[in-house]
């Protein structure tokens, strides 16, 4: 659906060059949810909107169903963005028109009378759950119920792509859950390709089947978003993941309260992360039994990606040292990553 080739943008900024996209090469498959992850100032907002050239890139080619649009004509290019949606963090609305306006507004050209452009506006409306704000302006709307009709205005031409710069980065937590739900169901009933921007892992999580992470202007990472984030590669990715994840606290509870987990001489503190899809398997229960160790979990932080559990634990493992070995060796044959935080005998 999306095929990236080489792709940069450069500014000129008080004399200097500045590479807001560097030789991005990304491929973005028919009916993918795909989510672009990175810290501020990375390139993704920049990269978003090389997609339908809002940015035009300096170099390097964007096909969209196998059609370099870099080569179309001002006609063609404005044809071809009709079948691509955009929705924004900041909604973008007209202030001056209803609610059913704004979305009116944008099959403008369509070829549909005024009565078959309200219909229409009216069923995306409906579509989205907005129906009963049609005559509402958009001041009077909560920025959940803003972003429905921006989704709704951005459907208005039946698009085969909807690209989401930090759509979500604007709404509370609940609403945020209840517009990635939607992204998710017109992904899912009209096979629509998303491409969502977001610094958000949450985000990422709830909803991508496949993710890239950028910094600096260029794609480092890019995959499956269970592999993405079960088995990061790069260091920045590893540090990025890390900020959402709540087993980066025990460093710091044993820097300030090392006797809050008291260690004997030869108990150790591991973190063990989940690296496979599968973790069915009653590992802590089976290491308990099998190597007479005891676990103790200080800190636990799994959630579902794409339908598996992803996340891991901290616990200390007490016992003999040589059953200890043998209860991580086995857990390291079960695809558990473990990393020892610390020892008894440090």
């Amino acid at each position: 659906m999306i095929e990236l080739k080489n792709v940069c943008k450069t500014y000129a900024s008080s004399g200097q060059t500045v590479e807001a996209v560097k030789n991005v090469t990304l491929t973005i498959n028919d009916g993918d949810i795909f989510g672009i992850i990175g810290f501020s100032g990375a390139g993704k907002s920049t990269f978003v909107r090389c997609i339908n050239l809002l940015e035009r890139p300096t170099s390097g080619q964007v096909l969209i169903d196998g059609k370099d649009i870099t080569r179309f004509s001002a006609k063609e290019l404005r044809a071809a963005r009709k079948k691509i949606g955009m929705i924004f963090q900041h909604f973008n609305l007209m202030p001056s028109r209803t609610v059913l306006d704004n979305v009116v507004y944008a099959l403008r050209g369509s070829g549909l009378t005024r009565a078959q452009m309200r219909e229409k506006a009216l069923k995306l409306l409906s579509l989205v759950e907005i129906a009963d704000k049609a005559d509402v302006y958009p001041s009077n709307l909560s920025g959940g119920q803003k972003q429905r009709v921006a989704i709704a205005r951005a459907l208005a031409n039946d698009p085969k792509i909807l690209l989401c710069d930090e759509a979500t980065s604007a709404l509370d937590p609940q609403t945020t859950k209840q517009i990635l739900a939607l992204l998710k169901k017109l992904n899912a009933d009209f096979g629509i390709t998303i491409v969502l921007i977001t610094h958000e892992m949450s985000a990422v999580k709830e909803i991508c089947n496949r993710t890239a992470v950028m910094d600096h202007g260029s794609v480092i990472e890019e995959g499956e978003t269970f592999s993405v984030f079960a088995d990061p590669q790069e260091r920045l990715t590893k540090d990025f993941i890390a900020t959402t994840s709540n087993l980066k606290k025990i460093h710091t509870l044993l820097e300030d309260n090392p006797a809050a987990v008291p260690l004997n001489e030869s108990d150790i503190v591991v973190k063990l992360t989940y690296t496979e899809r599968s973790v069915s398997e009653p590992l802590i229960s089976a290491v308990t039994q099998k190597f007479g160790v005891l676990l103790n979990i200080v800190f636990a932080d799994v959630d579902i990606v794409q339908g598996a559990p992803i996340g891991g634990t901290v616990a200390v493992i007490s016992g003999k040292r040589e059953q200890i070995t043998e209860a991580v060796k086995y857990l390291i044959e079960k695809n558990v990553a473990v990393e020892v935080i610390k020892s008894g005998a440090a």
